[in-house]
């Protein structure tokens, strides 16, 4: 097959279908044909990227994912960001997620910082 550019649904569906047909031949990724199927999944992969944009998640909803991921409490911000009660402003959406507290979260649960900045 050769490898081009996404530029309709036809040639995505196309190219999907033939990329199926590579996996059930079950080709071994470091011959010439495994690398042209490496080329069509980021060909894939792009075309999707730009067709179907994925939303970035809540900034508060994705703090208290992570927080209950590491089974932190509410209580175990309050020495970083402040009191009982502004901790639970933060994360009920009462008070603005700033600058200075994006960064805290990126830095303590590991969050993306586009994810925060959202």
């Amino acid at each position: 097959m050769k490898l081009k550019t996404i530029k309709t649904k036809q040639e995505y569906k196309t190219l999907l279908a033939w990329v199926d047909e590579q996996f059930d031949k079950k080709i071994a990724p470091k011959s010439e044909e495994g690398e042209e199927l490496q080329i069509a999944l980021l060909l894939i992969k792009s075309y999707e990227d730009a067709q179907y944009p994925m939303p970035l998640p809540d900034p508060i909803e994705t703090i208290k994912l992570k927080m209950l991921e590491k089974g932190l409490k509410n209580k175990d911000m309050v020495g970083k960001i402040g009191n009982k009660s502004y901790v639970s402003a933060i994360l009920n959406k009462r008070k603005p997620l700033t600058l200075e507290l994006a960064k805290l979260f990126h830095r303590e649960l590991g969050i993306p910082a586009q994810v925060l900045l959202a």
